[in-house]
């Protein structure tokens, strides 16, 4: 997976800003200051994406790539290794929109007003 394809694809969402609070090896993006989504710069590269927690396991059953989050809450957050061609962009594109709807649902209602999204 081209990792500025991955990055571009989070940055077009309302809210979003990217950043390296934990270092030049792993970008953050978050909405309105919440993360939502992790991605490794180093090779080989992966994601950690917020997760419904029930899903969360159905995906890590299903899918060999994607395992509980590494260095998150294991209950909430997934990593993809997105070097595995087990699963498809659009699945990665599909819980990208997860993650992120999880975290603008958490909003407060003023926040959510902000971006003009009715989750």
């Amino acid at each position: 997976m081209n990792i500025e394809l991955v990055r571009e694809y989070c940055l077009v969402k309302k809210g979003v800003t990217e950043g390296f609070p934990f270092g030049e090896g792993v970008l953050v993006f978050k909405v309105l200051g919440k993360m939502f989504a992790t991605l490794s710069l180093n090779v080989p590269s992966s994601m950690n994406l917020k997760c419904e927690p029930e899903y969360a396991l159905d995906l890590r059953d299903q899918y060999n790539a994607i395992k509980p989050g590494y260095h998150m809450n294991k209950k909430h957050w997934n990593t993809l290794a997105l070097v595995d061609e087990d699963f498809t962009p659009e699945l990665l594109w599909q819980l990208i929109d997860h993650s992120y709807e999880l975290v603008v649902k958490g909003l407060k209602k003023a926040d959510r007003e902000k971006l003009k999204i009715t989750i």
